[in-house]
């Protein structure tokens, strides 16, 4: 009756399972496909884009400030007259005069207190702000691309990983029946090889929707509907050799968060420049020719050229207010840029550190691998001589599972550390 009642029990574990899905051709990329979509479709970074862009007309509107402004102007004009009479015809008739007018002006500012200068200033300034800003999009986003191009590389070996686990929990399962069959282990062997079964099954199931997410991730990040799949290289799991002190050198000087900072800085000193030439007059030169007359063969013309000086002497401390504002907004860049150098600092020890601690892991992990590979095949060849028990033998199954799961975690830490290295100093490693 209790061998009847655990056969039971295995079929309804094993048959009520469900079978693992087949999976969909999805689409499959690389590591630099992923990251090249991702930047052609990410908003932020279009937005960026769009900004340098817009630095790049304000640039060509500050280089014309210096040219004159030129416009044309063109008339007509038809006037009835009163009533006369036509001793020709002995009629009344109403004459019309007409007259036609056109000209050009043109002015110029010779000088506006060095305003020119500084706006010039600013918006070199702003485009090198925009591009800096730019490259800074560019390598975060690169960042979440690799991060959920790496998790989902990571889910995808977990997948494997559970699947080896149910084949190992399989093949044990086998063992205790044919052990039972012949006498020579309990029904409780095989009850826990059964339970050890659907552990695994449980655990391909998790390990499938966690894949389904991060392919799913991926593919909202590089802009494609539905999930991709990413291409495993072997190139991405090289040993990296850091010059640590070279490193940091480098990231506090060329970081794209410092850059960005630093470009902010100058914008603001330019705004301060701007708002100071409000203090000195401004001088402006003008020009203007007209033709005028009651017949186009007949024309007559006339010009005129001008200069004026204007000075505003109090405009209601509006130029002090501008200036100030201008001035607390240079400082808070300017400490915006400390800070930011300071957190690359912070940051690359901590991702330093990460990137170590990985690779020592992962050493860790394939040493462990190995010997628990070893110790699941000592366990069940002394369950097969009768010499060991069935829980030897799961708990070296669960330690090489355990093991098998760190490589993974390994791997995808070491990606993750070396990927944040590289968007804090703006390169590859």
């Amino acid at each position: 009756m209790v061998s009847k009642t655990l056969g039971t029990i295995a079929t309804m574990l094993i048959m009520a399972w469900p079978a693992a899905p087949l999976r969909a051709q999805d689409r499959s990329v690389t590591l630099s496909e992923a990251l090249a979509l991702a930047l052609r479709v990410n908003p932020n970074v279009v937005q960026a884009r769009g900004q340098v862009s817009i630095a790049d007309a304000g640039k060509l509107e500050a280089l014309g400030n210096w040219l004159p402004s030129v416009s044309a102007s063109s008339g007509y004009s038809a006037q009835p007259g009163r009533e006369i009479l036509d001793p020709t015809t002995n009629t009344l008739i109403t004459p019309t005069s007409t007259s036609y007018s056109g000209g050009v002006n043109a002015s110029l500012q010779l000088f506006n207190g060095f305003r020119r200068f500084a706006q010039n200033r600013s918006a070199n300034a702003t485009k090198a702000s925009a591009e800096a800003s730019l490259v800074n999009q560019e390598f975060q986003i690169a960042l979440q691309t690799k991060q959920a191009f790496f998790s989902a590389l990571a889910a995808d070996e977990l997948v494997r990983v559970s699947e080896r686990r149910i084949e190992r929990a399989s093949e044990q399962l086998r063992i205790s029946r044919d052990k039972l069959a012949a006498g020579s282990a309990i029904r409780s062997d095989t009850l826990q090889g059964v339970v050890e079964l659907g552990n695994a099954r449980l655990q391909l199931l998790q390990a499938e929707t966690q894949r389904a997410t991060a392919e799913a991730t991926l593919a909202r990040l590089i802009g494609v509907d539905g999930s991709v799949r990413a291409q495993s290289d072997s190139m991405l799991l090289q040993p990296v050799v850091l010059d640590t002190v070279q490193i940091r050198i480098e990231a506090v000087a060329q970081a794209p968060s410092v850059l960005q900072a630093d470009a902010a800085i100058r914008v603001a000193e330019a705004n301060v420049a701007v708002a100071r030439a409000a203090y000195f007059p401004s001088l402006n030169a003008s020009y203007s020719h007209r033709l005028t007359g009651a017949e186009l063969g007949s024309l007559e013309g006339s010009w005129s050229v001008g200069l004026s000086l204007s000075w505003q002497l109090f405009n209601g401390f509006t130029r002090e207010a501008n200036v100030t504002r201008n001035a607390v907004g240079r400082e808070t860049a300017m400490a915006e840029a400390d800070d930011a150098r300071r957190a690359v600092q912070a940051q690359l020890t901590q991702y330093v550190a990460a990137l170590a601690s990985a690779e020592q892991s992962l050493v860790i992990a394939q040493a462990s691998l190995a010997a628990a590979d070893e110790g699941l095949r000592v366990q069940r060849e002394r369950y097969r001589l009768g010499m060991a028990t069935i829980l030897d033998v799961l708990t070296s199954q669960i330690s090489l599972d355990q093991a098998d799961v760190d490589i993974v975690n390994a791997r995808f830490d070491f990606l993750v550390a070396k990927a944040q290295i590289e968007a804090i100093i703006g390169r590859e490693l």
